[in-house]
């Protein structure tokens, strides 16, 4: 909620990111982001202290895992193409369930793959435009040199609903067929039940993303209640982490985090939480039988330590 408030004073009253302060010339006035004042952080701190005394316990939004993105690719292909045009309202109330058609769901993938491939947040992934299709992103965390990092990706052949370039592929090919300028935002706004905004400046809001991603995990009968936006960020952190496996620092240069590495305990919350789907039943844990995991696809091994 801070971090809302912080972001709201810094951006939109562009009172910027130093923390709030007295004038230095003119008695009385403050300057600077009143949201990242000392007394501010202090009463944060004390409040999370008041919250563990009490027992209360801090739960992340559940990560999204590998299994779940499978899912929600095999929903999409088996989703028929619906002719362009508009749909009534009867209809709508009729078929809840057809909220979305084959080219949203389409643009809805490629959103959730940019969140966890690049390790962004939801808010920044939405304002990507039609210059940054090379993926040489313009937003990241922390930038205390200047400069942009881009996000190299390749091609992934064996996991094809984790690859962020084929995905990219069909959604610009659909794109094409609906708009005629694809300059602008690359997530557009849903318009009706299968179609996007032809204005390059009607981008998809943070409100109706949200919406769509629960309709989404409903299409495919998870619960969408433990899941939030951040969870594509964590859901990929621990893609990278557990699947990739990328060790701390490569993670943590990928995302831009701190060179550093000065607080370790912020990649560790995104790696574990009590929230998360288990890896593993606990029975299998000390079972030297237990099933085999699926071919690593560069050595070919089964085993759990691969």
């Amino acid at each position: 909620m801070r971090a809302a408030v912080s972001h709201k004073f810094g951006r939109d009253h562009k009172l910027g990111t130093q923390p709030w302060s007295e004038h230095p010339t003119i008695a009385g006035k403050s300057i600077r982001n009143p949201s990242l004042s000392v007394t501010v952080s202090q009463y944060m701190v004390s409040l999370r202290r008041r919250k563990v005394r009490s027992g209360e316990a801090v739960t992340s939004a559940r990560a999204m895992d590998e299994a779940t993105m499978k899912h929600l690719w095999d929903f999409i292909w088996a989703t028929p193409r619906k002719e362009y045009g508009p749909t009534s309202r009867k209809r709508k109330a009729e078929n809840p369930a057809e909220w979305a058609g084959f080219v949203i769901h389409s643009m809805l993938l490629l959103l959730y793959l940019v969140l966890m491939i690049c390790l962004l947040r939801y808010d920044k992934a939405l304002r990507i435009t039609r210059g940054d299709i090379t993926f040489q992103l313009p937003f990241r965390k922390t930038h205390q040199y200047g400069g942009i990092a881009p996000f190299y990706v390749y091609a992934d052949e064996q996991h094809p609903w984790m690859c962020l370039v084929r995905t990219f592929a069909v959604w610009w090919m659909l794109a094409r067929e609906r708009c005629e300028n694809l300059d602008g935002f690359v997530f557009r706004k849903k318009i009706g039940t299968d179609s996007i905004s032809v204005n390059p400046t009607d981008g998809m809001t943070s409100d109706a993303f949200l919406e769509c991603f629960r309709n989404n995990l409903l299409d495919i009968g998870v619960d969408p209640c433990p899941y939030g936006t951040h969870s594509f960020r964590r859901g990929g952190c621990q893609f990278l982490y557990k699947v990739c496996r990328w060790d701390f620092g490569d993670i943590c240069d990928w995302g831009g985090w701190a060179e550093n590495f000065d607080n370790p305990g912020t990649i560790f919350k995104y790696l574990l939480s009590w929230n998360d789907n288990p890896r593993e039943k606990r029975e299998h844990y000390m079972n030297p039988n237990r099933p085999r995991k699926d071919p690593c696809h560069a050595c070919g091994r089964t085993c759990h330590c691969a």
